[in-house]
């Protein structure tokens, strides 16, 4: 069974080990440098929002993490980032549990209507997900990516009804 909860200081160091290369940390966020530290997820929380983990009920450990930012009331708009679940889970439903985490945080707590991420065209799982997610792409851009060369970041988006 899993459950979720807010981020503990107790947490940072195991979501710090989740990432499995390089490559698997830039999709968390490109912001981010190989090796992730807990002083680097600290330092990028000073601009989010319900940084959230999903808990193994039988361990008590993190298992998955994400968090929000960029809240516009105005236009009733978030954007999800650093979402990561551990190799051990992927695969089980984690990652729609946590998105479905998210979504609900997004929209009863901070009252936003709809919610936006970045996810690289090179991280072809991830793309297949959020679309089963409901996402639909709207825009993207061009970035550099950690060997330097670049790829396109697809802007995804999905009402919260």
């Amino acid at each position: 069974m899993i459950f979720h909860r807010n981020l503990l200081k107790e947490d940072l160091e195991i979501i710090s080990l989740l990432p499995l290369n390089i490559e698997e940390l830039f999709f968390i966020s490109p912001r981010f440098e190989y090796p992730l530290t807990p002083d680097q997820i600290i330092k990028i929380l000073e601009n989010r929002f319900s940084p959230t983990v999903i808990t193994d009920t039988n361990t008590q450990l993190a298992i998955a993490y994400a968090n929000l930012y960029d809240l516009n009331h105005e236009d009733s708009i978030c954007w999800l980032g650093n979402v990561i679940v551990s190799p051990d889970y992927r695969g089980k439903g984690v990652s729609e549990y946590l998105i479905n985490i998210m979504m609900d945080k997004a929209r009863n707590e901070h009252g936003i209507k709809k919610m936006k991420l970045f996810c690289h065209n090179i991280n072809t799982r991830a793309l297949i997900f959020y679309c089963n997610q409901g996402f639909t792409p709207c825009g993207y851009k061009i970035i550099m990516n950690q060997d330097n060369k670049k790829i396109v970041s697809i802007e995804m988006e999905r009402e919260l009804i």
